[in-house]
Order: structure tokens, then sequence, then C-alpha cells
């Protein structure tokens, strides 16, 4: 007699499960965990992007705890500070990270698609019981997932290092802006990671593909913010530097034009999440800040700040993955 109740194989969790081992998505995310944390070029930037954030935490560190004792400073967020405060020689540590960090997503993904054409695996893997959406589902998600463990392992060396140097516990609003930190940080890498999937998948070879990924980092990074500039300067110029009307509107251009770059997006993001004391992001006049109470803002709101750039960042990731996966679905794979 038949059970009236499905048993574990029948429910609809392990159907979907069923359906995923069988599409192969499990057999390649593993697979490309592995060639990821194995590889040489994923250990040397690592390396990398560790040596250059230490070395500016241990002199801002430094500078703090002089700072501190110089001053008898009393403040609620010390160990925030520590993330945020560079010297002369050297800037602040989130600088390194927002510098450095693309490059991971880049190094992980300009060669998903195209390398595995050239080595002549992909027809192969395509050959296999293995859904082709699966393929390239499988490449972003592996890469995601050990571009989120190599930072959030970053933040507990760095946090860590932090609480020895400066002898201060962070308080539990302080950990959560630094979950939250790191998080906006995770976003924007995968960000330049489906990037360099997309340009891995149009352009056959991987030269060209890394070029392509490396002068958008380039450029969003060091050149858009001077054409921005020069374009606020030709559509609003500011004749009169005593004229608030004419600096408003030119910063207003400014600060549009800057937020079409995800670079500046990450970079607004992550100083008002370290910086509770930042209250606002665009310009603004004496007028609107009389009556204001001076303050700290909470965790929420200044989360709340930065809404639309998480929501910029990441609808760009999905934009960027969407069109690989299109390309990639259509494109004619054949065996060398």
């Amino acid at each position: 007699m038949a059970s009236a109740f499905p048993t574990a194989a029948e429910t609809p969790r392990h159907k979907a499960m069923a359906r995923r081992a069988s599409s192969g998505l499990a057999a390649i995310y593993w697979k490309e965990i592995g060639d990821h944390v194995s590889g040489y070029r994923f250990l040397i930037l690592f390396a990398l992007v560790i040596a250059a954030g230490l070395a500016s935490l241990y002199v801002g560190g430094q500078t703090l705890r002089d700072t501190l004792t110089a001053a008898g400073e009393t403040d609620r967020f010390v160990f925030l500070r520590l993330f945020t405060t560079g010297s002369a020689s050297l800037p602040p540590f989130v600088f390194f990270v927002g510098f450095l960090a693309p490059l991971l997503g880049i190094a992980l993904g300009f060669d998903a698609v195209n390398g595995e054409r050239n080595r002549g695996t992909l027809s192969r893997l395509v050959s296999q019981p293995i859904h082709r959406d699966a393929i390239i589902n499988g490449k972003f998600l592996a890469g995601l997932t050990v571009i989120g463990a190599m930072i959030f392992l970053l933040g507990f060396i760095v946090g860590g290092l932090g609480l020895q140097m400066i002898g201060v516990a962070p308080t539990l609003e302080e950990l959560a802006r630094l979950g939250a930190y790191w998080g906006i940080t995770v976003i924007y890498v995968g960000f330049w990671l489906s990037l360099a999937i997309l340009f891995s998948t149009v352009l056959r070879h991987t030269v060209a593909s890394a070029l392509a990924s490396l002068a958008v980092w380039l450029f969003f990074t060091l050149f858009a913010g001077l054409l921005f500039g020069l374009i606020a300067d030709a559509v609003a110029p500011v004749t009169d530097a005593f004229d608030a009307q004419q600096v408003l509107r030119h910063s207003q251009w400014v600060s549009a034009l800057n937020r079409v770059s995800p670079s500046s997006l990450y970079d607004e993001a992550v100083q008002t999440v370290l910086n509770p004391h930042l209250r606002t992001l665009g310009p603004f006049t004496l007028d609107q800040v009389v009556g204001a109470i001076p303050g700290p803002l909470p965790l929420g709101q200044s989360l709340l700040l930065v809404w639309p750039h998480l929501t910029a960042l990441v609808a760009a990731t999905i934009v960027c993955f969407f069109l690989a996966y299109v390309v990639f679905m259509r494109q004619e794979i054949r065996p060398w």
C-alpha cells in the first residue's frame, strides 16, 4: 500500500537538489573553486592585497595610537578609524582594498570561458551530461564564493592585528559596520568578476579579455574623475568663485557624473559606512544644516544613504552577467 506522505526523495526541496545535481552545476562549482584556490595567480594577488593592507594598517595604527595618546581623545569609533586613518607615507587601508580588490575579480574571470575554449576543454564540458548554463553559472558562483571567503578572511586577519595594536575592542556597532563594509566590498569585486566573464565570453583570446577588463578598471579608477571634471566645467562653468549658485551647480554635476563610475559608488558607500559622522553624500548649503543635531548616525541610517549605491552596483553586476549568459548560450562551440 502506497504511503500517503511523500518520502524525502519526493519533497520539492530534494527534487530541486536532484535537478541541480543532474545539471552538473555542483560539479562545475567545486571544480572551479579548486582551480582558483590552487592557482598561482590567485595566491600572488591575495598575497599582494594582504601585504599592502597590512602595511597601511600598521602605519594607520601607529598614527592613530600616537594621536589618541597625545590628545587624550575619546571616540566611540576608534576601531573603525583604524581602517580609515593613513599617514603621509601610506594611504589608509580602505584605499588599498578599493584599488587592488578589483584585480581579484578580473583575475578570476578574464579567462573563464575563452581559456576553456583555447585549451579545447570547453567542447568536452558541453559534450558531458551537463547543462550549458550550469557551466557559466558555476564559474560565476565559484568565483564569487572564493572572493567572499578571501575578503572575510582578510577582514579577520586585519581586525585581529588591529585589536592587538591599539588595544581597544570593537563595539557591536563597529563590528556590524565592518561586516557591512566587507559585504559591500564583495558586491564591488563581484561586479568586476562579472565584467571579466563578459569579456571572456565575447572575446576569443584571453589576452584581449584581460586587457579589456584592465582598461575599464584603469579608466574608472584613474581617468574617469578627470573626464567628469572636464564635462562639469563645460556644462556648468564657474566664472565667479564667490557665486554660490554656480559653485553648487558645478558640484552637483561633478557628484552626479562621478556616480556613473563603480569605483566612485564603492568609495562613497565605504566612507559612509565606516564614518558614522558622515550625514550627507552631496553638496549642501548652510541653510540645509540649520537646526541639525550633531552626532553620529546609526547604522540603519548610514545604509539608507548608500542604498542607491548598492542597488546600482548589484544592477551593474546583474547586467554584465546577463549579457555574458546570453552570449554564451548562443555561441557555437565546436571541438578542435
